[in-house]
């Protein structure tokens, strides 16, 4: 893991993090399992099922985004057969605690095990896939990198290869040792992840720009892997911009069968 004191600092996590409480009840279909750090936080995870055979996404949200605001999308998933749970970082949603990178990494460990167990508790029999949006691109490659020999699978949506190309294009720090050392670990990582994977983006997004998620594709060391390019779709509205193509990639890398992901 990139040591990334350097951008855990006050002003910058302000900028970087946006988080929002909500502790909406889950609907009947899910269920709500919470996590605790060995430093006294909560973290809240929730889980939406349709099948004990289908596989599951272990989905990490974007900037601003809770659990909850998946209670509309899950069911898009679950059209597919495919499960999902979405994990909320410190301060997001039901979790407590104050976010920092350090920690959305290291809580990413946390909560891979954490729903592993689960799902065995349960039952289920489907293998589980990792997907980040955005800011969940971190967490996402983290677990691909170091979990990869039992995981099915990578998803990135609309993210980046490593958070100091954030920083650059919001003008937040000028290029520094530090920063630069950030992202030479993270392209390390990338390069040395090899399942399955599947990167999405935007052509429009002005926020984390295309060819971020290019570098990340590029990068990847995986034989097998697409990118799917939406035309005309920004940072938050990819998915509305082509519903049956978006998943369609998803299903295809998830199941073999949908609409075809390339570029």
């Amino acid at each position: 893991m990139p040591d990334y004191s350097c951008v855990d600092q006050p002003y910058l996590l302000q900028m970087l993090f946006y988080p929002r409480p909500d502790f909406t009840r889950h609907p009947d279909y899910a269920w709500d399992l919470f996590v605790d750090t060995e430093d006294g936080v909560r973290l809240a995870t929730r889980f939406y099922s349709g099948g004990e055979q289908w596989p599951w996404i272990l989905y990490f949200h974007g900037n601003g985004e809770v659990a909850s605001d998946y209670d509309d999308l899950a069911p898009l998933y679950l059209a597919q057969q495919i499960n999902l749970v979405v994990a909320d970082y410190r301060g997001y949603g039901a979790s407590s605690g104050t976010p920092s990178f350090t920690h959305l990494v290291q809580d990413a460990h946390l909560l891979y095990g954490t729903v592993r167990d689960e799902l065995d508790r349960r039952g289920y029999s489907g293998g589980l896939y990792i997907m980040g949006r955005s800011l969940g691109s971190i967490s996402a490659l983290e677990l691909a990198f170091h979990y990869g020999l039992s995981l099915q699978g990578l998803i990135i949506e609309s993210g980046f290869a490593s958070i100091n190309r954030l920083i650059y294009h919001l003008g937040l720090m000028e290029p520094n040792a530090e920063l630069g050392k950030i992202e030479q670990e993270c392209l390390e990582m990338i390069a040395k992840i090899t399942i399955p994977a599947l990167i999405i983006h935007g052509r429009a997004d002005m926020l984390v720009q295309l060819q971020e998620g290019e570098l990340v594709y590029n990068t990847l060391g995986s034989a097998d892997k697409k990118m799917l390019v939406i035309p005309g779709a920004g940072h938050n509205d990819i998915i509305a911009r082509d519903i049956p193509k978006y998943f369609g990639a998803i299903k295809n890398l998830v199941t073999g069968t949908g609409e075809r992901s390339d570029t």
